[in-house]
């Protein structure tokens, strides 16, 4: 499987993949919405559907994108270990603020 982060580095996948939060599309929506010719579109989507992030629904003669959950629930089980060490350090680093907010010496305004 490809790697995720290299999927979702191209500007192009990640708009389409913001496109498709807001439900299942066409390809000729998603030109639209990306703004690049219908054979870019539907390469991108063929990368994203190889990778499992988008899942392709035919309805007649059009093909219905859409995203599907687990690659995201990878990603974010992946960031879950990342997000606590960054918490801390923000914590620590909004506690040393307060600190220095606090130990801070008041200046007088001037015309006092």
């Amino acid at each position: 499987m490809p790697d995720i982060f290299q999927i979702l580095a191209d500007p192009t996948r990640r708009r389409l993949v913001d496109a498709l939060r807001a439900g299942e599309r066409s390809v000729s929506q998603l030109v639209d919405v990306v703004d690049i010719g219908q054979p870019g579109v539907s390469r991108q989507l063929g990368i994203l559907e190889e990778a499992r992030f988008v899942v392709v629904r035919p309805e007649g003669r059009r093909r219905l994108y859409a995203l599907r959950p687990e690659p995201f629930r990878e990603l974010d089980d992946w960031m879950t270990g990342y997000r606590g060490m960054w918490e801390a350090r923000l914590d620590r680093f909004a506690a040393e603020l307060d600190r220095r907010g606090r130990t801070r010496p008041k200046h007088k305004e001037e015309g006092e």
